[in-house]
């Protein structure tokens, strides 16, 4: 109990650059008291204590306002940044780790008494506001992006952006940094390209000495094969 505790300073005072000694994170980080708090809780439902893990979990909610069901599973060194509105539901898995930011949502989609909540692997960095539903699997050493909502699995390594969330990448390593919000955007990529494609094309009709605005029907017919050929050839691009 009391190595993980001091796993869990350690790591707060590595991933939160304005932390300044472990009196002051003892005392004021709220996600590290509702990790303890949980512990607590955890051992007394797994006792099936069902009550008593119950009031635990809720005076837990009440002092940090991040809430973690006493039947979930955390695993060592999870660190919740800016806790606030935190939901972790009660089959929710999370493993060794991750970091979770303001506003996360592991939830469940399902009024069976099964695994209703995702599994999230270790290592995993999951944005502010962002929502994990179901029972799902997100790969170690993933990232969701803030404000991501993710309702498929995803990989190891995935960077996941977007509603619904899509794996745009599964190159990352795991790493502990704080980058979650620099993510690709896979919609503005799409259109940039457009653009892009847009300005090749034009340029290519004002070699051909033709305006833009103001085509001449004569003329577009006279050069009509020589302007076939040319688009013919960007379309291979």
């Amino acid at each position: 109990m009391f190595k993980r505790i001091r796993e869990d300073i350690e790591m707060v005072l590595l991933r939160d650059p304005a932390a300044r000694n472990k009196l002051g994170v003892i005392l004021t980080y709220p996600g590290l008291h509702a990790i303890w708090l949980y512990i607590i809780a955890h051992w007394f439902w797994v006792r099936n204590h069902l009550l008593t893990a119950n009031f635990i979990s809720a005076m837990a909610r009440f002092i940090t306002g991040i809430e973690i069901h006493p039947g979930a599973t955390i695993g060592k060194r999870v660190f919740i940044d800016h806790g606030m509105g935190v939901v972790i539901g009660e089959t929710a898995e999370v493993g060794d780790d991750v970091l979770i930011y303001q506003g996360v949502v592991l939830g469940g989609t399902s009024l069976e008494k099964k695994k209703r909540h995702p599994s999230v692997g270790s290592g995993v960095v999951i944005g502010s506001g962002a929502k994990i539903i179901g029972n799902i699997e997100i790969g170690d050493c993933s990232k969701v992006g803030a404000g991501s909502v993710v309702l498929k699995s995803a990989p190891r390594g995935s960077t996941i952006v977007g509603i619904p969330g899509r794996n745009v990448k599964e190159e990352r390593k795991c790493a502990i940094d704080l980058d979650h919000g620099e993510l690709p955007d896979p919609v503005a990529e799409v259109i940039t390209l457009l653009l892009q494609r847009q300005d090749e094309m034009e340029e290519q009709i004002r070699a051909l000495g033709i305006s833009t605005t103001t085509i001449k029907m004569d003329e577009l017919f006279n050069r009509k094969s020589e302007i076939e050929e040319i688009f013919s050839e960007g379309a291979g691009i």
